[in-house]
């Protein structure tokens, strides 16, 4: 690739977002550019003391229909896409008198801003951009001659380009910028047709795509061998992807993913209701507690299984304290992410260098909609949130005995628990924190025994007389198809089961947990986690 330069003579800038605007067309000017603009555009740069053009006087035609057509005409496309080498296209601009245009400034109207604070449809409708894709398509096309700029942040590069090439842009920047072009509005029409099939309650689109912009380059993804970056979409739901990143090494991509899965769990329980805390390692919860505070809350949490905590993830569902970063930085911690954090728990956190500490500013809603995608070879697996919360549940008692209050109270914070653990899932729960966790076996049977194994080294390290899971409540994320599984939680210690029901031997289960006097609920949902 030759790096041709290409002088640059004139400049056409219509942006909505006029962040660095007048610098940068001053800084143009004094290359001797000529400008030509639209609209408020226009207007700002010319209340800047700069000579601007308006766009209508290079068309003939004014602006119209309320702005909706002003550089839909031959004479901007021409500009941009006449190739410069060519004699018919250098011929036609002439005859025609169509003028080059070698440098086209857009930043397209703020869609999804316009959506993100909740705008109604014609607002939303109205802030569809034409003219600006068409543009930045066609000057991109000809990125051999003309180059686009789609954002504030790359004016620089092209102030620096301007300067090093006696106002001439080299063929490696216009062909980066081409590239970024096609990308915004990629990701931009992505956004667009998302929320048309939100509007038309579409949940399967004869077409999908998803666009995102660059949070970070990743070292690696999640192994060294793997290349990986970090995109945040136009979801705004608070989590690892809009946290405020206070101190600490660069986020991995294992990380980011442990305290994306780490802050879903913990926006299960409301923080006006309950402190909270989940520990999180390798994407599933090793422990998660209820507490009167924080600190009671991890420390429960902890209790769980506290060799599997150490490098894990920390997620608080209320402002971090004093005492509770005291607590946390006993042990090796990789993140902590909770809404907000006191000065003097920050001072705390600081004195661990290496230690992530993230502030996302409110927690996920539980109950909110959104989508989840998956590759698979070939293709992309689409989904609704799971966003079905236990407490909307039409709970409905399976057995002769009826949970107790206490048993309830118990079942549900395991079921919520349950929802965040990679299937097949089993979950002991006692006193509002877990006792025992047993996650991603290809056996409901296998996780039963899991989480009853790490109990019962949980009660050795704590030189306990026997197992927390004596006296606990089980959740299971999907229906028991054997009795098999529920007995070996039964056999843990377990006296009262939540579990969806509507396994073809449910009867069986249930004349089992009778036989046993268990207490055991459906909730109908089932919770998968793949």
């Amino acid at each position: 690739m030759t790096d041709h330069p290409r002088r640059v003579t004139r400049a056409l800038l219509s942006v909505s977002d006029k962040t660095g605007l007048i610098e940068f067309a001053t800084a143009l000017a004094g290359h001797g550019i000529d400008l030509v603009s639209t609209g408020g555009t226009a207007k700002a740069i010319a209340a800047a003391g700069l000579k601007v053009s308006d766009v209508s006087d290079l068309t003939g035609f004014p602006e119209m229909m309320d702005g909706r057509v002003k550089t839909l005409h031959p004479k901007v496309h021409g500009g941009l896409l006449a190739i410069r080498d060519n004699k018919e296209h250098t011929e036609a601009m002439k005859t025609h008198g169509i003028a080059p245009i070698d440098l086209l400034v857009v930043n397209l109207y703020p869609f999804e801003a316009t959506v993100d604070k909740g705008a109604g449809y014609e607002d939303c409708i109205e802030n569809i951009d034409i003219g600006g894709p068409a543009m930045i398509r066609a000057a991109a096309k000809n990125h051999d001659d003309v180059a686009v700029v789609v954002e504030a942040s790359d004016y620089q590069a092209v102030l620096d380009e301007l300067a090093a090439n006696k106002g001439a842009t080299t063929l490696t920047l216009r062909r980066r910028l081409a590239a970024k072009a096609y990308a915004r509005t990629a990701a931009y029409d992505a956004a667009i047709s998302n929320w048309f099939a939100v509007q038309l309650k579409n949940d399967a689109p004869d077409y999908r795509a998803f666009g995102g912009r660059l949070i970070q380059s990743l070292r690696y993804g999640e192994n060294p061998h793997q290349t990986a970056a970090f995109y945040a979409t136009p979801d705004k739901r608070p989590g690892v992807a809009t946290a405020r990143q206070l101190q600490g090494r660069e986020l991995s991509y294992n990380n980011i993913n442990d305290t994306d899965a780490a802050y879903e769990c913990i926006g299960e329980f409301e923080a006006n209701r309950t402190a909270a805390c989940v520990i999180v390692k390798h994407a599933n919860p090793c422990g998660v507690a209820e507490g009167a505070d924080l600190v009671s809350a991890y420390r429960k949490a902890l209790a769980c299984d506290s060799t599997s905590a150490y490098g894990g993830i920390v997620a608080l569902n209320r402002t971090l304290d004093a005492e509770a970063a005291r607590a946390i930085i006993e042990i090796f911690t990789e993140v902590i992410i909770a809404p907000d954090a006191t000065e003097e728990a920050i001072a705390i956190i600081a004195g661990r260098r290496n230690l992530r500490l993230l502030l996302a500013g409110a927690l996920p809603d539980p109950r909110s909609v959104g989508l989840t995608a998956k590759t698979v070879a070939g293709g992309m697996l689409v989904q609704s949130r799971d966003n079905a919360v236990v407490e909307d549940m039409a709970l409905k008692v399976a057995t002769k005995r009826a949970p107790s209050d206490a048993e309830l109270r118990d079942l549900k914070f395991a079921f919520r628990v349950a929802k965040h653990v990679k299937s097949n899932t089993i979950i002991y729960a006692k006193d509002l924190a877990t006792v025992g966790i047993g996650a991603g076996q290809m056996s409901r049977v296998d996780s039963a025994r899991i989480a009853a194994r790490k109990a019962l080294d949980a009660a050795a390290e704590m030189k306990l007389a026997e197992p927390l899971t004596k006296g606990s409540v089980v959740a299971s994320d999907a229906f028991f198809p054997f009795a098999d599984g529920m007995l070996a939680c039964i056999e843990a210690g377990a006296t009262a089961v939540i579990q969806p029901g509507g396994s073809m031997r449910d009867e069986e289960v249930i004349k089992a947990a009778d036989d046993h006097g268990i207490a055991m609920v459906f909730t109908g949902v089932r919770h998968f986690r793949h």
